[in-house]
């Protein structure tokens, strides 16, 4: 998809790898360096990383996710990727916290950075035009739990 829509945003980004001396071991470490947000452009000129096009796209069952990032005082953005033999190849971006968690648990890759401003409001956006989520929890059967249990006299 090369336009952005309701719910996808094309992206442009680099990563960087640095190599960094750990006592006598030396091994790489990646962050995210520009990060193009209206159109896919071609190679940049002068650029020290390594260039990917990826996009952000964003689920209605995901406003929670995306409500508790903006809140926070520093809102982010999240990549995740696949490394093979120190070649990383991007897999999502996204706005969840906990979407990428579930990748921070494998082998995978993940770094962030600071959510753009045109980002944060495409998100408040989206959430004001379908509304916030209410996660409504259900109640368990009438005296399920510890708390109900008779205590020994």
């Amino acid at each position: 998809m090369d336009q952005k829509t309701e719910n996808q945003w094309p992206l442009q980004f680099e990563v960087i790898e640095e190599i960094k001396q750990v006592g006598r071991w030396s091994a790489p470490s990646w962050h995210i360096g520009d990060i193009h947000l209206y159109e896919k452009k071609t190679q940049a000129a002068q650029s020290n990383g390594i260039l990917f096009e990826r996009d952000l796209e964003i689920f209605l069952d995901e406003r929670t996710d995306y409500r508790f990032n903006l809140s926070s005082q520093d809102p982010k953005l999240f990549f995740a990727f696949e490394n093979d033999n120190d070649v990383l190849t991007p897999v999502m971006i996204t706005a969840s916290q906990s979407l990428i968690g579930q990748y921070m648990d494998g082998d995978y890759v993940v770094l962030s950075i600071g959510m753009p401003l045109p980002v944060q409001a495409w998100l408040e956006a989206f959430i004001g035009k379908n509304g916030e989520l209410i996660e409504v929890r259900r109640k368990k059967r009438k005296g399920a739990g510890r708390a109900s249990e008779q205590l020994p006299k």
